[in-house]
């Protein structure tokens, strides 16, 4: 499922979301230039090492794929690399690598979700409570990670953790707001409006069941399962126990989408011509 807005309009310019995806596009495109041989550098410097987090100083050493040329042709093998150090003392790595991403699907996916949910819950904290709720978010989501795989040598990099924060907030901020939502079915696309609560809730089952599947089946998927959950867990307990209190703004009234777009959309893709 593929969020395409949300039914809750933003009294306020979301500067510091707007501030954060600008930050994090910037670093983005600096480890596009930073690439060698199809990696950036930067990931292994300021990237999450739970190896490195929990033994500063040692010398990491993982195993990546690499194509050589044989007599059969081009084949893929893995070699054993050694990390260069952090570039910055490794416990803040807990905090560097949520402006690192993967490849342009982890940076548009990521970007997308914190436009449709993060302006609306700046609204609700403020520039500056945003701002601290993100950035905690991010790190306990990284803790997350960092206890659900302590051995492992591997940079975890991406937003996902923090942007998973500002959802699980989302959910319990605005908990009768509406997302109009595309879902791909083979070659169809539908669109349909569900309660946030819905659609959250099953992100949120999504994650914690591939999470669970990564620790009880071995599964190695390259997703960072549980700095998903972590943030998402951490958002809605943050939200949950500031509503009571005089920290948050009252949440805007919410605006109904018109009947054209309550109704189910179906986009058929045209069968690519024979050849």
């Amino acid at each position: 499922m593929f969020p395409l807005r949300d039914n809750i309009p933003s009294r306020t310019v979301p500067l510091v979301n707007y501030t954060i995806m600008v930050l994090t596009t910037a670093v983005f495109f600096l480890q596009l230039a930073d690439q060698r041989d199809g990696h950036a550098e930067l990931v292994d410097r300021y990237g999450m090492v739970p190896q490195r987090v929990l033994n500063p100083g040692t010398v990491v050493v993982m195993e990546v794929p690499q194509v050589v040329n044989t007599i059969y042709g081009p084949q893929v093998v893995r070699v054993r690399k050694t990390l260069p150090p952090a570039a910055v003392p490794e416990w803040l790595t807990l905090l560097t690598c949520i402006f690192l991403h993967g490849g342009w699907l982890h940076f548009l996916g990521n970007m997308w979700f914190l436009y449709i949910f993060g302006d609306n819950v700046e609204d609700r904290l403020g520039h500056g409570g945003f701002l601290i709720f993100y950035l905690a978010s991010g790190v306990l989501a990284s803790l997350a990670h960092l206890g659900a795989n302590p051995d492992s040598p591997v940079p975890t990099i991406g937003a996902s953790g923090a942007i998973a924060g500002v959802m699980g907030a989302y959910m319990v901020f605005y908990p009768n707001a509406l997302v109009i939502t595309l879902v791909p079915l083979f070659f169809i696309f539908y669109t349909l409006v569900l309660p946030a609560p819905v659609f959250l809730g099953i992100w949120f089952l999504i994650q914690f069941f591939q999470g669970m599947g990564s620790i009880t089946g071995g599964q190695s998927s390259g997703v960072a399962w549980w700095a998903h959950i972590g943030g998402f867990v951490v958002g809605m307990i943050v939200a949950w126990a500031l509503l009571p209190t005089r920290l948050t703004r009252p949440p805007v009234t919410q605006r109904r989408p018109g009947a054209e777009r309550v109704r189910i959309y179906r986009y058929r893709m045209q069968r690519p011509p024979e050849l």
